[in-house]
């Protein structure tokens, strides 16, 4: 029983920290987070990847250009040129705390009639920044020498020295 208890509470905990989490390296789930690619030509793809309010633009997209080097690798070219990179951002304000309305915060003086209490504890609202951001750009790749051009990226070259940083789901911090 107590082991079971254990285990379950070990499940909880992992759910609650998984949700509070940033968007892991892979295919856009149900929530919509993550990396999605439309084949444009034989050659050449759309690719985003969509991260949640806790991640951050440069993890966008550092894993807009891995999803991009592995697409490569995976049709058997040898570089690949981002082509109309762009990054977007959508910030809203959430509110943490508690707002009472007014009218629960009247009472009746038999002397004043109603009166009205403000209280700061009732109150107690904080707004913060909330953003979310997703890179997409369109990818075309080749094969052989890569191309003298800035935009211009070694597939292999960009697998094995962003590897180590990219955190893929299921795989702990």
């Amino acid at each position: 029983m107590r082991t079971r208890l254990s285990l379950a509470s070990l499940a909880c905990a992992a759910l609650l920290s998984a949700c509070a989490s940033s968007t892991a390296y892979g295919p856009a789930a149900e929530t919509g987070y993550g990396f999605n690619e439309t084949r444009i030509e034989q050659n050449r793809y759309q690719v985003s990847f969509s991260g949640n309010s806790l991640t951050d633009l440069q993890t966008v997209e550092r894993y807009l250009l891995y999803r991009a080097a592995e697409l490569t690798v995976q049709n058997d070219y040898d570089y690949f040129i981002m082509v109309n990179r762009q990054t977007d951002e959508d910030s809203s304000y959430r509110s943490t705390g508690f707002a009472q309305p007014n009218f629960a915060l009247q009472y009746y003086s038999p002397s004043w009639g109603w009166r009205h209490s403000y209280s700061p504890f009732y109150n107690d609202v904080d707004m913060r920044e909330v953003s979310r951001f997703e890179a997409l750009a369109e990818v075309l790749m080749g094969s052989g020498t890569k191309p003298a051009d800035v935009n211009a990226y070694g597939a292999e070259d960009v697998l094995a020295n962003m590897a180590p940083s990219v955190q893929r789901a299921g795989q702990p911090l």
